[in-house]
């Protein structure tokens, strides 16, 4: 499993000039899933991005995770599957997907 990961005040995703997801300050992550990996390297993905201590504390220090949040700053997560992130740029300028999962994979 791969995950990047990034800070925003607001974010949102449009399908066919359909806005089919959206969040205010929160995270954005575009996930990938590759074929080797178990529902528990997703859980743990997945426990590292909430845990993840990138929001400015009281001093203004990054200290603090999203699920460390006030409720009343509604913060939120807009994940995004995207194989491209499973890509090895490495060994040539056309990058390889081969450990990134199928469909089928990427569903289940």
């Amino acid at each position: 499993m791969k995950v990047v990961i990034q800070r925003v005040s607001s974010a949102s995703v449009e399908v066919d000039g359909e806005i089919v997801g959206r969040i205010e300050a929160g995270l954005l992550v575009l996930a990938a899933a590759e074929k080797e990996d178990s529902v528990e390297a997703v859980k743990k993905a997945a426990d590292k991005v909430v845990g993840m201590r990138i929001f400015n504390d009281a001093d203004g220090k990054m200290n603090l995770a999203l699920k460390d949040l006030p409720e009343a700053q509604n913060p939120g997560i807009l994940a995004i599957s995207n194989f491209t992130v499973a890509g090895n740029p490495l060994k040539s300028r056309r990058p390889s997907f081969v450990k990134a999962a199928g469909y089928d994979e990427g569903q289940g």
